[in-house]
């Protein structure tokens, strides 16, 4: 194999770099990653001689692109992390906990927002921006909610160099700062409804992080309402709960379990939480997005009444709901696979990427740049990959980063006037005509969508096992993954009891439509309220 002067001396150096690196010790990379001596030798070396060897050396530089990425039965933490560091959608910033956002990460978040923030204004939702601080007496004014998150608040005690006459917390969520507003300004029948949201970011003090699923400070949409009646509020709970299921499911090609969580897992001062429930592909089920019914127990507590036509004063009835950027963590999760991403059509940030064939002959690169044009202006998000890497590394990065199809084109297809569309999901190859594939990639991207959501149901359906017994319930925990359907008679001792005895698993939700699995609880024997979802959870 012909080695270049340049990558021989590069080997040289690295030689030399192993022997002064002591054994293990981490060498900071230029992407602020860290690499063994002995893995920085040979990404170095092998990188060298790739760019300048062709041929076979160029093949050896392909597969290293998959061959970063740990397989999902091997490891599944590992291949999770994998996957957000070789798509680059994140990396940690350097404060601890928090994450420093890439442009293919922020695109995809972008994109949820622009959908859902849609579906939240179909339904009359308005958009505000409230403080990030919260003063401490606000937040005292209700305990059960300061109490749920006491451990988790970060607090500001100094103004420059002046200490403060009040502590202010970074808002962990923003509760109390809405309920500050609207009792200064909800007087009337008049003022309600108010039904509003804010995208943001929101910090709690988390003991262990992980990309997406749980960092320190994350972002979000927080929507907040207060309304005349109890039965108002309960319906702009419960509508704002189907917005996110069908968004999820829809757009995110993810089914979910749906329902009422009880009252050890449901949100801290709340009256009800109602949730979806994604099941990742390890078993383990992932709290996606939550509506919260608050009743009057927070407006009574910053003191929020309105007169009605008779001039009676009235309390308020309260709603919170909210999504974060772990649902990113669920895409990846999900639809993923042992060569990295596979995004969901409708919310990937680039639908297809073009690319040319041996671009380097006349014409090839006019073509595609032309088609690339086409394809702009029939509305999809487009790229082109005309760099001078070979056309294996660009299929494989492009399946890296999950974009749903690729479109090759070469001298010869350009001759017959085809180009070749290949799936991200299935790899399936599809020769269309170049003057039909306007219409035809919009066909393909939409069955990419629907076969991925009937893929992952087909996942989720396969691994939700039935128990009526307790035995029954540790032997589905033990052998099988995914969810476990049985009784409950509505103690939370039982549920305590449950999660000792399964190693962690909890309740998941409480579903709208019950089925009747047997007349007693799983772990006590009494008669049984209801029927639960159980699974382990991030």
């Amino acid at each position: 194999m012909h080695i270049c002067r340049q990558a021989l001396w590069q080997m040289i150096l690295s030689i030399m770099l192993i022997r002064v690196v002591p054994p293990g010790y981490p060498v900071p990379c230029c992407e602020g990653l860290q690499m063994s001596r002995r893995s920085l030798f040979f990404e170095r070396t092998h990188l060298e001689i790739q760019e300048c060897g062709k041929g076979e050396e160029k093949m050896a530089k392909e597969k290293k692109l998959v061959q970063s990425i740990t397989s999902r039965d091997e490891d599944f933490a590992q291949w999770y992390t994998d996957v957000v560091r070789e798509a680059k959608l994140c990396d940690y910033s350097g404060v601890k906990g928090c994450l420093n956002y890439l442009p293919n990460g922020y695109a995809l978040w972008e994109n949820i927002q622009a959908d859902l923030d849609k579906r939240f204004k179909d339904t009359g939702v308005e958009n505000v921006y409230l403080p990030v601080l919260i003063p401490e007496s606000l937040l005292q004014k209700e305990k059960d909610h300061i109490e749920g998150f006491a451990p988790e608040v970060a607090w500001v005690t100094h103004g420059g160099m002046e200490p403060l006459q009040e502590r202010f917390c970074i808002r962990p969520t923003s509760e109390t700062l809405f309920c500050d507003v609207w009792s200064k300004t909800v007087q009337s029948y008049r003022d309600l409804p108010k039904v509003w949201n804010q995208w943001c970011s929101v910090l709690r003090w988390e003991k262990t992080t992980r990309p997406f699923l749980r960092s320190r400070e994350f972002l979000w949409q927080e929507g907040h309402t207060i309304h005349a009646t109890y039965e108002e509020a309960e319906e702009r709970t419960k509508m704002m709960w189907e917005v996110y299921k069908s968004f999820v499911e829809e757009d995110l090609a993810i089914p979910v379990v749906a329902g009422r969580k009880t009252d050890s897992e449901k949100f801290a001062g709340a009256q009800d939480t109602y949730t979806i429930e994604a099941l990742m592909h390890d078993g383990q089920a992932l709290q996606s997005a939550t509506s919260h019914f608050f009743g009057n127990a927070f407006p009574d507590a910053f003191n929020i009444k309105y007169a009605d036509k008779n001039n009676e004063l009235h309390s308020v009835y309260e709603t919170s709901w909210g999504l974060s950027t772990r649902i990113i963590g669920a895409i990846i999760m999900v639809h993923g696979d042992d060569s990295g991403l596979v995004l969901p059509p409708r919310i990937a940030p680039v639908q297809t990427r073009v690319i040319p064939i041996a671009q380097h002959k006349e014409g090839v690169l006019d073509k595609a740049n032309e088609l690339l044009d086409a394809l702009k202006a029939a509305g999809y998000r487009a790229k082109i990959d005309d760099s001078e890497k070979s056309p294996g590394w660009k299929f494989s990065e492009q399946e890296m980063l999950g974009i749903p199809t690729r479109i090759e084109i070469g001298p010869k297809d350009i001759e017959n006037g085809q180009v070749v569309v290949v799936r991200r999901d299935t790899r399936e190859k599809i020769v269309v005509a170049i003057d039909e594939i306007a219409e035809k990639l919009g066909e393909i991207l939409e069955t990419i969508q629907k076969d991925l959501y009937a893929k992952a149901k087909a996942f989720l359906d396969d691994h939700i096992s039935t128990a009526v017994t307790m035995d029954e319930m540790k032997d589905a925990v033990q052998n099988k993954k995914g969810f476990v359907k049985a009784m409950w008679c509505g103690e939370e001792e039982c549920e305590d009891e449950i999660k000792a005895q399964t190693g962690g698993v909890t309740s998941r939700c409480i579903p709208m439509e019950e089925e009747h699995l047997s007349d007693v609880c799983v772990c006590c024997g009494k008669p049984a309220k209801h029927m639960v979802y159980w699974g382990r959870a991030y």
